[in-house]
C-alpha cells in the first residue's frame, strides 16, 4: 500500500508539468459539444473530470501563535466526539461540541462563541456560553428551523436527546441502537438519525415523547453502521455512508436508493461525507487515507488523491470543499489537513 501511495504521488508530480490531462482539453470538449458529439450529461461530467484532475496540491505554511501568550493552548486537552456550527445569535455564531467524558468526569455538550477561536483581541474573549452534562454522545446537530428555535440534538447510546438551550427543556427518544450521525432539516423541524444498526430514521421534534417506535416517520436501512448523513438542499434526497464503505443516495419520497457511489473504503471508522451541490461534487476520505471525489450527478469517480503522509489510523486526512474559499469573492477549492500540515487544491 505504501509503494502504491508513493507511486501515485510521483505520478501527480509528473502531472503538474502538463497543462491538462491527456485527451482532456476544455476547448476540444466545448467544440465537440457545439458539434453535437457530446450529450449535455457527458459534457458536464468531462468538464468536472478536467477540473478535478487539474487540481494541484500546494502546501500552506502555518505560523503557530506565540506560546507565551495566555490562552493559546486552552483547547489542546479537549477530546471531541462530534462538532457542528450553531446559529444562536447569528449564522454560525457558535460552535456546538460534544465532549467525551474522561475518567470520572461526565461527558457534556457545550456551546462556545465562535469568536473564542479568533486571534483578534485575545485578552477580550467571551467565556463558554453554556454547558449541558450528558452521557457520552456520538453525534450532535443544531436546528435551523424556527419551529424548534434554539434547539440542538445529541445522539447517545440507544437514545436521542433534544435540548432547548434557552429553557433547558429536554425531549428524549429511545432507540434500539447507538445514534452515530444526525442532521436537522431546514424546511421542517425534522431530525434525521443514522444508527449503528444501519437504520436511518426521522423524528418530528414537535411531538411529545412516546413509548416504542411509533414516533419514527421515514425509515431507511443500510447493511452496516451508518457513519455520516447529508440532507440535500431541496430535502427530497438524503446521502448516507456506512462502515461497509457504501455511499447511497436515498429518495425520501419513495424511501428507495436511487444512486450508489463506489470506491469508498471503510471498515469501522466514523468518517464524514462532504457534498457540494453548487459544483456537483461528493468528497469522502477513506480509512485507507485516500481522498476520493465523485460526480454528484452520474456517480462517476473523478479522482483519487493519495495522502501526502504514510497511511495510518492516526493520519486520516480531514478535508473540506468550498465553492468560495476565503469569502464571497473566493474561488472553489479543497483544503486537506493531515497531522500538522495543511494543503490546498485549487479547483478552477
Amino acid at each position: 500500500m505504501e509503494c502504491k501511495r508513493l507511486r501515485l504521488l510521483e505520478e501527480e508530480e509528473k502531472q503538474k508539468k502538463k497543462t491538462t490531462k491527456a485527451g482532456l482539453n476544455s476547448s476540444v470538449l466545448l467544440q465537440k459539444r457545439q458539434l453535437g458529439l457530446l450529450s449535455s450529461t457527458s459534457y458536464c461530467r468531462l468538464v468536472h473530470e478536467l477540473k478535478v484532475n487539474c487540481m494541484q496540491r500546494r502546501k500552506i505554511e502555518i505560523h503557530s501563535p506565540d506560546s507565551s501568550v495566555a490562552g493559546t493552548n486552552n483547547f489542546k486537552i479537549i477530546v471531541v466526539n462530534s462538532v457542528c456550527w450553531a446559529s444562536l445569535t447569528h449564522p454560525d455564531s457558535h460552535v456546538l461540541l460534544c465532549l467525551m467524558g474522561i475518567a470520572e468526569t461526565p461527558g457534556c455538550a457545550s456551546l462556545l462563541p465562535a469568536s473564542l477561536f479568533s486571534s483578534t483581541n485575545p485578552g477580550d474573549r467571551p467565556g463558554m456560553l453554556c454547558s449541558f452534562k450528558i452521557s457520552t454522545a456520538w453525534s450532535c446537530a443544531w436546528c435551523l428551523n424556527p419551529q424548534a428555535d434554539n434547539c440542538f440534538s445529541t445522539g447517545l447510546t440507544r437514545r436521542v436527546l433534544v435540548t432547548n438551550v434557552v429553557t433547558g427543556h429536554r425531549q428524549t427518544f429511545g432507540t434500539s441502537s447507538d445514534v452515530l450521525a444526525q442532521q436537522f432539516a431546514r424546511q421542517t423541524p425534522v431530525l434525521y438519525n443514522g444508527c449503528r444498526s444501519g437504520e436511518i430514521f426521522s423524528i418530528d421534534v414537535r411531538q411529545r415523547n412516546r413509548k416504542g417506535q411509533s414516533w419514527k416517520a421515514i425509515r431507511l436501512f443500510h447493511g452496516s453502521a451508518v457513519t455520516s448523513i447529508h440532507l440535500m438542499e431541496a430535502e427530497h434526497y438524503l446521502m448516507a455512508a456506512d462502515m461497509a464503505g457504501k455511499i447511497k443516495l436515498w429518495d425520501l419520497r419513495t424511501t428507495k436508493c436511487v444512486k450508489q457511489y463506489h470506491g469508498h473504503h471503510n471498515e469501522y471508522a466514523i468518517l464524514p461525507l462532504h457534498v457540494n451541490e453548487e459544483e456537483g461534487l461528493l468528497t469522502a476520505v477513506g480509512q485507507d487515507c485516500y481522498t476520493r471525489i465523485w460526480s454528484l450527478h452520474d456517480t462517476h469517480l473523478l479522482r483519487t488523491i493519495p495522502s501526502p503522509h504514510p497511511s495510518s489510523k492516526d493520519a486520516i486526512p480531514s478535508v473540506v470543499f468550498s465553492s468560495r474559499l476565503g469569502g464571497r469573492r473566493g474561488v472553489p477549492g479543497l483544503l486537506m489537513a493531515v497531522k500538522q500540515d495543511l494543503y490546498h487544491f485549487s479547483y478552477i
